[in-house]
């Protein structure tokens, strides 16, 4: 049995890295302490690349047994995206039972107060973080994203992402002082004098829903926000993507209870094939917050449905990039080749639709027309996935046969401009690899509108042609009133076209990335200084992360007694 964490131990461990935090989310600079380089582990206890593999080949074909109370059976049936199954069996919980006992251990967790529990979670993400190599693994063979797309994404970032919720809640829940002494002055009488006492309380059980694509990146904002303010929660993960969220909650139970607490603060809901759970546990009085990521059919019926919790969604959106004109036309093609083709299209932040001007654009060396630009950025695509072992790790695998769907659909929507190739992998002959599809649209045309004003989730993008930068504009604005973005580009050297591009998205609260020609793309986010999503059009309610996304999980009691 591990030796116990204490308070003492906690801070004096984890002190330092949670202020680092406080200062990152306050300057919005960079930082990170989770390596990106997967040579950079394999120290101080942590897997290197062999072992961490060694581990994930370890869990395959077993029996995670959490230790949860209310288990009535076991579940399981995952199938790698890159052909394998899986084989591991997860814990059904009997939530009558379950729930019970995870609301059992939170007076405890809230007495704990705002620091103590910011540490814990910080050793439940280091914990994490030495097990890089091996969660890598297993948000790759759930995802179908690449390996070291799985290994930073699903990793660091998401560990980013974890440790970015905790700082947001540690700073909302000490905004208001511990205590207070109040004196009114009453003139020629004895003042009035009251002591104050202030806690923040937990609304009650979290359930995080999580998503097939970014099981741990899109899981750990909601999972260590609701943690850090006192609540216990109830990990629900998507049936395809069990693996890293049941490790996570295995390291998460394993830590509370060395630290003390009650193990069942966190708990696993796997459920068995077309149970869907979900829906039930929404509105289940014992949950006050849910976290979710995934459809917008789904996302909206939880807003409306859940009402007796704090409902966060991510949803769909319909992401937009403008081009009017550049100063730097190859990197232009680069970064938005790059950015189409990056886990085969299937992030919430990925372009779907490109606003060009019918008459063409203005660059560096000259004018190019609509069709020019088109058949450049399609060339640079096939430059970019012209290897198939360089194709293999930028796109990954098609994650679900809707994707693949959509995909070979979107072929019928209009003139291909870049047709979609099958690629073999050699590790992995049972894997579903495929190229992006462009597809020319004209903006002009109603019976086009239907597929640019809808998002079609994976590798496709529709090239629109617009009759002017105003007409681009104006389309750019409806999308996001309309259908909500996650993310907006624009490129353009015209002071007039970027300011009227700034308004919108300031209008309209949408993300914008401007004239991007290097090494950051539109679809990436920083944790600690990049906001994802703004919770201000229909893509999402929330934003990772900020104060709101942390505020509503807890409220302060006062508690106030004559001096």
């Amino acid at each position: 049995m591990a030796a116990p964490l204490t308070p003492h131990d906690l801070i004096a461990r984890h002190r330092p890295t949670l202020d680092q935090a406080l200062e990152a989310i306050r300057t919005r600079a960079y930082w990170s302490p989770h390596p990106e380089h997967p040579k950079a582990y394999g120290e101080n206890g942590s897997l290197d690349m062999a072992a961490g593999k060694a581990a994930h080949d370890a869990v395959l074909g077993t029996r995670l047994d959490l230790g949860q109370p209310g288990t009535d059976g076991w579940v399981g049936g995952e199938v790698s995206p890159y052909g394998p199954e899986l084989g591991v069996e997860y814990p059904h919980a009997d939530l009558d039972v379950l729930l019970p006992a995870m609301r059992a251990g939170q007076r405890a967790w809230r007495d704990a107060g705002a620091e103590i529990r910011a540490v814990v979670c910080l050793e439940i993400l280091k914990r994490i973080s030495d097990r890089t190599h091996e969660f890598a693994h297993a948000v790759m063979h759930t995802s179908g994203q690449a390996f070291m797309m799985a290994f930073q994404a699903g990793g660091p970032h998401a560990q980013d992402r974890g440790m970015e919720a905790v700082a947001y809640a540690y700073v909302e829940q000490v905004r208001t002082p511990d205590t207070a002494e109040w004196t009114k002055p009453q003139g020629k009488r004895d003042p009035l004098a009251l002591t104050k006492a202030f806690t923040p309380v937990p609304r009650g059980v979290a359930l995080m829903i999580g998503c097939n694509t970014f099981p741990t990146w899109n899981g750990y904002p909601g999972l260590f926000a609701s943690l850090a303010t006192g609540n216990a929660v109830l990990v629900k993960p998507h049936p395809r993507a069990v693996l890293p969220l049941a490790l996570t909650v295995q390291v998460a139970r394993e830590v509370l209870a060395e630290a003390g607490f009650d193990a069942n603060l966190v708990a696993l809901a796997a459920e068995r094939p077309g149970e869907g759970i979900a829906k039930d546990l929404a509105v289940r009085p014992e949950i006050r917050i849910i976290d979710y990521t995934g459809s917008t059919a789904f996302g909206n019926w939880l807003e409306a449905n859940a009402r007796q919790a704090q409902v966060y969604t991510e949803k769909a959106g319909v992401n937009t990039v403008l081009v009017e004109s550049t100063g730097d036309y190859q990197g232009m093609l680069s970064n938005l080749a790059f950015s189409l083709s990056l886990y085969s299209g299937q992030m919430c932040t990925t372009p779907q639709n490109l606003l060009i001007p019918r008459d063409g654009i203005r660059t560096e060396d000259g004018p190019r027309t609509f069709d020019e630009v088109v058949a450049d950025l399609a060339r640079a695509v096939d430059g970019l996935l012209g290897d198939d072992a360089r194709a293999n790790a930028l796109l990954g695998a098609i994650v679900n046969p809707d994707v693949k769907a959509r995909l070979e659909a979107a072929a019928g929507l209009g003139e291909v401009a870049l047709a979609s190739r099958e690629i073999a992998n050699p590790e992995f002959p049972d894997a579903v690899v495929r190229t992006p599809v462009m597809v020319k649209l004209d903006g002009a045309k109603p019976d086009d509108e239907a597929a640019y004003m809808s998002e079609c989730f994976g590798p496709v993008s529709f090239a629109v042609a617009m009759d002017s930068a105003a007409d681009a504009v104006e389309l750019l604005r409806r999308t996001v009133r309309e259908q909500g973005a996650m993310t907006v580009g624009a490129y353009t050297v015209d002071a007039e076209v970027e300011e009227a591009v700034r308004e919108v998205c300031l209008e309209e609260a949408a993300q914008l990335s401007l004239n991007l020609t290097g090494g950051v793309y539109v679809n990436q986010t920083a944790a600690f200084s990049d906001f994802h999503g703004s919770g201000g059009n229909p893509a999402a309610n929330a934003a990772l992360c900020d104060g709101a996304f942390v505020a509503g999980r807890f409220r302060v009691v006062e508690v106030r007694r004559e001096a």
